[in-house]
């Protein structure tokens, strides 16, 4: 069973910055992609970010200028730091793993709230 666990989060103001972390249980050997989707109340789960094992990175409209995926050097472990942040921002974020079987595991999710 893969575990997601998730970092990071809180309350801040517009245009602060906040950086969420995710560790796998995991090796990179086993990971075709990591990233980050969100959802705020109301709607649906969407992508922010995303990279896959070979370096490919995609973000969501919204989000791009301002926020960075990045992962560690062991590469099982995926960081977004979050800059100039808006209230649109704010919803739970998750951490997102696509196993090379294609099985998706989640993390707990960690809420991200930004205030105007």
């Amino acid at each position: 069973q893969v575990r997601l666990v998730q970092s990071g989060g809180g309350l801040v103001q517009a245009g602060e910055s906040l950086k969420l972390s995710c560790a796998a249980s995991i090796s990179i050997s086993g990971i075709a992609s990591m990233g980050w989707y969100r959802q705020a109340p109301g709607k649906e789960r969407e992508l922010v970010a995303s990279v896959s094992r070979d370096g490919n990175i995609n973000y969501g409209d919204s989000v791009k200028g301002r926020f960075t995926i990045s992962r560690g050097n062991a590469k099982n472990t995926v960081f977004l730091q979050m800059n100039s942040l808006k209230p649109d921002d704010t919803g739970v974020y998750y951490c997102n793993l696509r196993s090379y079987s294609n099985t998706i595991y989640w993390g707990q999710g960690t809420q991200v709230t930004v205030s105007s």
